[in-house]
């Protein structure tokens, strides 16, 4: 597929083989995710490239296709999903640059856009926009609609992780160690599949969020930028969380614990906390928690992350849905 819009070229390439070199700056956007997207069943990984006339790479941007089905109760549809808006390689100052990064998202928001529709995706969802406005009036000329989200970062930086926490939180999690719960980092076979079962428990019964499949997980974790976060008691592993390494952040993508296990009441807290210590011990600057849900007035997601020092931040998520009507309905419902 190929189209023409300004002084630049677009295409969408659906095959890990036929990627072009390209400038990396995201692992969500990287050829290394594609590969490993395109080898996990269920999943359909496709990268938009935009090119100057020169044939250059100046920007891309990593879709997927998702497709979820079940015999019982009997249902199957696909969803389109986009982490963040793509990266860029634009040589200009700053307000050149954001003017060229903002004509260059609308050419792979348009491309990305007609391409999923032709797919029959049930809907489309961008999540984890740098910044709040940004590609405002490109959603909107796209029939997409916002829904309020909150997101939440640990500053690693000006003060150490520990130092942000109540004495209450230092306490338990002092008391937590002394009674023998251990944390570290793990490539085990055995303690991806615990982690994995945890997370199909936990995404069981909610329909917004899906869950790869087990190989995905694998390859991700066998991956250098990709850390498993254990949390075990003895020889059980009660909770875990996925971490992405990328530029000076890390970003905890999947997280899930056993409730109450063993008589522990909150192996939660500790799968949080070493994810913040070991990220700070790595060296990066931030923690982004990329899923803490809708910005209710109670939210006790919310509320138990936000326990460790983390900042609350506003922003969008956009969807656009394929049926007409529902669409209609819903910008409506989330009109502001």
């Amino acid at each position: 597929m190929e189209e023409k819009q300004s002084t630049y070229s677009v295409d969408i390439i659906t095959r890990g083989g036929e990627l072009p070199t390209m400038s990396v700056g995201n692992f969500f956007h990287s050829p290394e995710l594609f590969h490993i997207l395109e080898k996990t069943s269920g999943c359909s990984p496709y990268m938009v490239i935009v090119r100057k006339e020169d044939g250059l790479v100046v920007a891309h941007m990593l879709a997927t296709i998702f497709r979820r089905g079940s015999l019982l109760p009997l249902y199957w549809y696909s969803l389109g999903r986009i982490y963040g808006e793509g990266d860029y390689d634009i040589d200009a100052g700053e307000d050149d640059y954001l003017k060229a990064k903002s004509e260059l998202f609308e050419i792979m928001l348009d491309a990305i856009t007609k391409k999923f529709r032709r797919k029959l995706c049930l809907y489309i969802e961008f999540s984890d926009i740098s910044k709040k406005m940004f590609g405002y009036r490109n959603f909107r000329n796209h029939d997409y609609f916002p829904v309020r989200w909150l997101q939440i970062h640990n500053n690693l930086v000006s003060k150490a992780p520990k130092d942000r926490l109540s004495e209450k939180l230092r306490n338990r999690i002092d008391h937590l160690y002394a009674m023998g719960v251990t944390t570290s980092v793990s490539k085990e076979k055995d303690d991806i599949d615990e982690f994995y079962k945890m997370l199909r428990n936990y995404y069981r019964f909610k329909f917004q969020r899906f869950l790869p499949k087990k190989t995905f997980f694998e390859q991700l974790i066998q991956n250098c930028d990709c850390h498993l976060v254990v949390t075990k008691y003895k020889k059980w592993l009660i909770g875990g969380s996925l971490l992405i390494s990328t530029g000076n952040d890390t970003y905890l993508w999947y997280t899930a614990s056993k409730r109450k296990s063993f008589h522990l009441q909150h192996p939660s807290t500790m799968t949080i906390w070493h994810s913040l210590h070991y990220s700070q011990q790595l060296g990066y600057k931030h923690l982004h928690f990329m899923n803490v849900g809708l910005p209710f007035k109670k939210n006790p997601k919310r509320e138990f992350i936000q326990r460790f020092g983390g900042k609350p931040a506003s922003c969008y998520r956009w969807f656009r849905f394929s049926i007409s009507w529902l669409n209609r309905l819903l910008k409506w419902i989330y009109r502001e």
